[in-house]
């Protein structure tokens, strides 16, 4: 074995996947798992846990896994991490706990996600649960959204013995974990619906189409049902668009849209009560992980893919892995070019995207170089359909309904990060909510932090 390399893990063959929705990663089996457990150091000073946004024991769950009790690899990310299936396969790795990994200094980095994926999907398969609370406290949360920061702050409160009861406002609980990644990163059935069930199981119960803010108000919840502290995860759900001309033409989607339909209502079906637009070619205008997602749904449907993204591949937020598999399964990037205008023909439908070469120019505040737009070089990409990625922003139905519950001026709670706590006392948020849309386990962070915040409140710290 090279201890300076990965264990390489199974994938489909990109021309296989690029025609279905089934996983395309394959992840590891018993004997990969300990082989690549294997190469851990196990440091004394783990710096992989200071990049975990919710601070796993991953020397001490890997040191199980090489030991081969997956059991106990299991309950250690689980004491953590509520969604660990979900955090193996979607986390930003690269950047946070892999990204620290001392082995990486002269090596590959431990390959942490897919040791992590490997222990909870094992004990899925084993019908294994989360421990819970030992005792029980007379007290009432209620969670606001079912995504990563509701299920994980519903977790932990219900692991310290609160009653806790989360309240999604669509038909199926999961947040953007059902409507937002297709099921080819993040399989439903297998991962999601079996990580709720854990949830569930440590005594939350979850309500649906309940939508806070038209079905009931926080203060009500409060005042008139005995909520004695609320958490609001309720994420980002509203779409951003561009402002340019064109925008409002026939064939004109936000993500958002078109993979809440394509991974939550399966309009991609023949006999769907909702079909979705096939286009035959296909512009996607941003450059995450939600653009790349909406991408290689398109792909998959059919279409030719072009991603238009202002800056350059360098600059691409989306995660390195999402855009290699992106490049292997045929889309074709566009960089450094911008939308201008959206034409469309005599009957109102997408004909093509008018855009405009760019290039980089000094850094902005986000610290990457501000694309400015070269004078003259305008040209048309053919497209039948277009799909903006822009970002997303908080609902403001929340925020309007609640008294004394502050916002920022782009309508996100006012909300502190180390405990998640509002301007509105025993009524705490995180998540999308409270800083715009993120990553999934930035959203968890903000669930534990919520969370302990609830604990020290009602405890009376």
């Amino acid at each position: 074995m090279d201890v300076l390399k990965k264990v390489p893990v199974r994938e489909q063959e990109p021309c296989v996947r690029a025609h279905n929705f089934e996983e395309v990663c394959l992840g590891y089996n018993r004997e990969e798992a300990m082989e690549e457990a294997a190469r851990c150091i196990n440091c004394k000073n783990a710096q992989c846990i200071k990049g975990c946004p919710v601070a796993i024991d991953i020397p001490g769950f890997i040191e199980k896994i090489k030991e081969g009790n997956m059991e106990e690899a299991y309950q250690i990310i689980s004491h953590s991490s509520a969604l660990p299936a979900v955090c193996g396969r979607v986390c930003p790795q690269e950047s946070q706990c892999e990204g620290k990994c001392i082995r990486g200094i002269k090596g590959e980095p431990i390959s942490i996600g897919k040791l992590e994926r490997f222990a909870a999907d094992w004990a899925g398969e084993q019908g294994i649960r989360p421990e819970g609370a030992k005792e029980k406290k007379d007290k009432k949360v209620a969670v606001i959204g079912s995504g990563p920061a509701g299920l994980t702050c519903a977790g932990d409160l219900a692991r310290m013995g609160y009653d806790v009861t989360i309240f999604e406002a669509l038909h199926e609980a999961g947040g953007v974990l059902v409507y937002g990644i297709p099921e080819f990163r993040l399989p439903k059935e297998k991962v999601v619906r079996r990580e709720i069930e854990n949830v569930k199981a440590l005594g939350v119960k979850i309500e649906t189409d309940v939508v806070i803010g038209k079905s009931t108000t926080i203060d009500e919840l409060m005042e008139e049902e005995g909520y004695d502290a609320v958490f609001i995860g309720s994420g980002a759900g509203l779409p951003k668009f561009m402002g340019i001309p064109g925008e409002q033409a026939n064939g004109v989607f936000s993500a958002n849209e078109y993979l809440t339909r394509s991974n939550l209502m399966k309009s991609f079906e023949e006999d769907a009560r909702t079909p979705i637009m096939h286009g035959k070619k296909v512009a996607v205008v941003g450059g995450g992980n939600v653009a790349m997602d909406a991408a290689r749904t398109a792909l998959r449907l059919g279409s030719e893919v072009h991603i238009v993204y202002r800056r350059s591949e360098e600059e691409l937020p989306a995660r390195v892995e999402e855009v290699h598999h992106a490049k292997e399964e045929g889309i074709i990037f566009d960089l450094l070019t911008n939308p201008v205008e959206i034409l469309s023909d005599e009957n109102g439908w997408v004909s093509g995207i008018k855009c405009i070469r760019m290039e980089l120019g000094e850094p902005d505040e986000s610290g990457r170089r501000r694309p400015v737009a070269v004078p003259g070089s305008e040209f048309v990409i053919d497209a039948d359909m277009v799909i903006m990625s822009l970002g997303t922003s908080p609902n403001p139905l929340i925020s309007s309904t609640t008294q004394g519950l502050e916002v920022n001026r782009w309508k996100c709670i006012v909300a502190d990060e180390e405990h998640g706590k509002t301007t509105k006392e025993g009524v705490y948020a995180g998540g999308d909510a409270v800083t715009g849309a993120a990553t999934v386990i930035l959203a968890m962070g903000a669930g534990k932090a919520g969370a302990k915040g609830i604990d020290e409140y009602l405890s009376g710290k």
